[in-house]
């Protein structure tokens, strides 16, 4: 019997130690009355090829029953969906469909549950459990009433869809099957985005992954084929999370993507003869593939990260993620890894008479961080100095150094999202207590005589080797540096990969491919070798900064230090000799200027995005990170489009960084001349408020889709857009501004004029009339009244 599937999600768990169910029957129909019984013999609702089995399991040897659908041939790992939220359930308990609904009775209190309240006053007919994987309530002309794919936990199975404002949750653990600490969540903006919860709560705390498809992802596609992919509206593949062509044969295996408990999306096959893939303890499922392609590293906000607080995060290409606790630490609960890890000594005291720093040691382990969380941080200073701070300071647990920048940083209990990996330039120094220290650098009580002795043989040598170490040192020295990378102390605290010359006159074939031109820098196109071919953009800067590193550092601290999804990613320098260079992720969709002022008109809805996308970064420069910036030089040329057309904000060379106490600076002239304020031309204190005004000569030329000054205009009134745009305004002639676009833009002429009066306050010559970027993104998002704005004065005359 066939039946269409709509919309459709559904999620497997993993880890499950059952047997095959041997006495089920295969049903196709399942009729009202009918009714299973949780037992140690257990029974289901098989699916007509008996691949798929609707029941009641026992989880563990003491543990209760889960109602599940399941892979009936599979022993392990073999749960696709859960009812009740992982609800566990006693010996006894009943699943019934009845008249009534579809529901649980527990045995031990007589509670009812329903899984579904289609009755058959709905007309509901029959259920059946379908080869898919998919169990329905369907009415007599096998149309679905209910369906499990609808109603996803954390797994999704091949012909399965994921609709806009759908959620997949991780579950707890790999045997508890209560809602975790992850989701997987298609917004309405069309993003497929993987966040970490405030757990036990369901809200969402922080994205670590995503396919950037905002404005055109409209389904998530589990086909099968094999492909795991994200549609727009028309069906076409806007991104491919996962696809089958390393497979040799599709329909030989079991298929089945799933949201693990460390947060870990992973689409898994199973060989159906079991051929391929043999099974061994308890894992008979291989990784096909997986996102994030490192959730260790992912994973940086608040919250206790995959492994929980005070742990260390590895990644394992083929299976969990393993986490395990530092030196000197033990698992909270050896049953739970996501509960953490404690100290197994008494930690040092903060009574003054009492330091106790002697009874303390420090643990060193290489390629391991735990990011974020730092109470002070000194720069520079040598490893000694750090060490010796973080023994002396009671509230210090570990120190973080880097020995590169001689950067220490120092943190306390709870550590957050620990993790270790290869290309993690730090070094930990864990504060254990002298008797639990088994490291080899060593425990003081155990320090003896021989050492000592061992100590002073080694000086004596050394001072025999001091001439010829000393004279090698000062005749390599200028070379040395020459050929070294020297780091600022401009980029503290920033993972930031430092690229070699060479590496980077490879990656663009001689700066061969040139971008773009400013007035400090060119920008060429590059491809990273080192990165799986990564398209980057290369910023090489001239001569005069390289003699005065203004704009070197300014953009690498800046740049650095942000994280937003409308701004352009920094990834890495290069500061070898005279040589200043940045390395940015490449755009493929080049600048607003190209894309607005070229010869097709983009679309009014694109526009509308990227105006948004534009005041989004803005508000988050001037008010959400940690120092406040302004960018000084807001136009087309310095707003990026990534492969989604997403808005991105560029080149923070001539920012403006201020400090948390600062609302305004005095400083020379930055900007382009045409987008800066007023106040630039008559030596009066600058503020966020000058790009706000820049901004708002920005948002006439994405209403428009012309630049702000056209000299050869036929009409000369039309030659300054913005007293053409507010005289439109004013006389109620808005149709002459978008007589050449499409109909899109004419049908919503109410938002357009909405959109030119917020870019009228904008460009008010006063800059306390102008609104805050907070205010103006909600004005643009319309969820903030904007009021008949005056006629900002036309400064063309100075700014030309």
């Amino acid at each position: 019997m066939a039946f269409e599937l709509t919309y459709s999600l559904c999620f497997l768990l993993i880890l499950l130690h059952l047997p095959l169910f041997t006495t089920s029957q295969p049903y196709q129909n399942i009729s009202l009355g009918s009714s299973l019984v949780a037992q140690d013999d257990d029974s289901a609702w098989l699916s007509p090829s008996e691949e798929f089995a609707f029941g009641f399991q026992r989880i563990g040897n003491d543990g209760g029953f889960l109602l599940a659908i399941r892979f009936n041939k599979i022993q392990k790992n073999n749960v696709v969906w859960s009812a009740i939220n992982g609800s566990l359930f006693q010996k006894g308990s009943t699943v019934e469909f009845t008249v009534d609904g579809f529901f649980i009775k527990d045995s031990e209190t007589g509670n009812q549950q329903f899984i579904s309240d289609q009755t058959a006053a709905n007309g509901v007919a029959y259920a059946a459990m379908l080869d898919t994987g998919n169990f329905v309530l369907a009415n007599k002309n096998s149309i679905n009433l209910w369906e499990s794919f609808h109603y996803p936990t954390n797994t999704i199975l091949p012909t399965q869809t994921l609709s806009q404002g759908n959620v997949l949750y991780a579950s707890y653990s790999e045997t508890n099957y209560s809602k975790g600490r992850f989701q997987l969540n298609l917004q309405f903006d069309g993003n497929l985005v993987l966040y970490t919860t405030h757990f036990p709560l369901d809200t969402l705390n922080s994205g670590y992954w995503s396919t950037k498809t905002e404005g055109s992802g409209f389904q998530v596609v589990f086909n099968m084929s094999g492909y795991i992919f994200v549609t727009d509206k028309n069906g076409s593949v806007v991104y491919t999370v996962s696809d089958s062509d390393k497979m040799a044969s599709v329909k030989d295996y079991y298929q089945r993507a799933t949201l693990d408990s460390d947060g870990v999306f992973r689409h898994y096959v199973y060989h159906k003869s079991n051929g391929s893939f043999v099974e061994t303890g308890t894992r008979a499922w291989s990784t096909f593939s997986f996102q994030p392609p490192n959730v260790c590293i992912a994973i940086e906000d608040r919250g206790p990260g995959p492994c929980g607080f005070n742990s260390i995060c590895e990644h394992d290409d083929q299976g969990p993620t393993i986490c395990r606790c530092p030196q000197g630490y033990t698992p909270i609960d050896v049953n739970d890894e996501r509960k953490g890890c404690k100290q197994k000594f008494i930690p040092q005291s903060c009574d003054e008479s009492s330091p106790e720093s002697h009874g303390f040691v420090l643990a060193e382990m290489p390629y391991t961080d735990w990011p974020n969380g730092d109470y002070e941080h000194f720069q520079p200073v040598d490893e000694d100095w750090c060490k010796k701070s973080c023994l002396g300071d009671c509230f210090c647990a570990i120190a973080i150094y880097n020995s590169d920048q001689q950067d220490c940083y120092k943190k306390g209990i709870p550590l957050l999202n620990g993790r270790n990996d290869n290309s993690t330039p730090w070094k930990s120094l864990i504060k254990v207590g002298a008797d639990n220290s088994t490291s080899k650098y060593g425990k003081k009580k155990e320090i003896s005589a021989l050492v000592l002795v061992g100590a002073a043989l080694m000086l004596i040598i050394s001072y025999l080797l001091i001439f010829i170490i000393t004279y090698l040192f000062f005749s390599r020295l200028y070379s040395k540096q020459a050929k070294t990378s020297d780091l600022y102390p401009v980029v503290q605290g920033f993972n930031l990969k430092r690229f070699t010359y060479m590496e980077l006159k490879e990656a663009t074939e001689g700066f061969k491919e040139e971008l773009g031109r400013g007035g400090f820098a060119t920008v060429y196109k590059g491809v990273l070798a080192s990165d799986n071919g990564k398209g980057v953009a290369v910023k090489r800067l001239d001569s005069m900064v390289r003699e005065n590193d203004f704009e070197f550092k300014a953009e690498v601290s800046m740049i650095g230090g942000t994280s937003h999804k409308n701004l352009v990613k920094l990834l890495g320098f290069c500061n070898e000799g005279q040589h200043r260079i940045l390395v940015y992720e490449f755009m493929t969709n080049g600048s607003l200027s190209s894309f607005l002022f070229g010869n097709s008109r983009p679309s009014w809805y694109q526009r509308r995005e990227i105006a948004l996308g534009t005041a989004r970064g803005l508000r988050y420069l001037h008010e959400e990170c940690s120092s406040q910036i302004i960018h000084c030089d807001i136009k087309p040329q310095n707003i990026l489009l990534d492969d989604s057309f997403t808005a991105r904000i560029a080149d923070f060379g001539v920012a403006k960084l201020l400090k948390m106490d600062q609302t305004r600076t005095t400083t020379r002239f930055r900007g382009t001349k045409g987008y800066v304020a007023p106040e630039w031309f008559k030596s009066l204190p600058v503020t966020v408020k000058a790009d706000v005004y820049s901004f708002g000569i920005l948002l006439l030329e994405i209403i428009c889709c012309r630049k702000h000054y056209e000299e050869n205009m036929q009409d000369e009134e039309q030659m300054i857009l913005a007293d053409w745009a507010y005289g439109c305004y004013e006389q109620k002639k808005l149709h002459l501004l978008i007589k050449n676009d499409d109909d899109e833009a004419k049908e919503d002429i109410k938002n357009m004029e909405l959109f030119l009066m917020i870019a009228f306050w904008c460009i008010q010559e006063d800059p306390s009339l102008r609104p805050t970027m907070s205010k103006v993104t909600p004005m643009l998002e319309g969820n903030l009244e904007v009021s008949v704005p005056p006629n900002p004065s036309s400064l063309y005359v100075l700014s030309k």
